[in-house]
């Protein structure tokens, strides 16, 4: 079994997708991909934020020992 990816399987997909979509439609087609990509890379980037802000973190400080005199 060779490469998943060569140039000609490429071609053959991008000639695929140009039929199955149309000229017209695969501006649109990207768009809304790129759209979908952004708006993902913004929700990761604010669950990231969330879990990495600082003071917001349940730490457990011991007490100072207490001296009895």
């Amino acid at each position: 079994m060779g490469e998943l990816f060569t140039p000609t399987h490429l071609i053959v997909l991008a000639v695929v997708v140009l039929v199955l979509f149309g000229g017209k439609k695969l501006p649109e087609l990207g768009k809304g991909l790129g759209e979908g990509l952004r708006g993902f890379k913004e929700g990761m980037k604010g669950v990231t934020d969330e879990v990495n802000k600082p003071g917001d973190a349940h730490t457990v400080t011991p007490k100072a020992e207490e001296t009895t005199k």
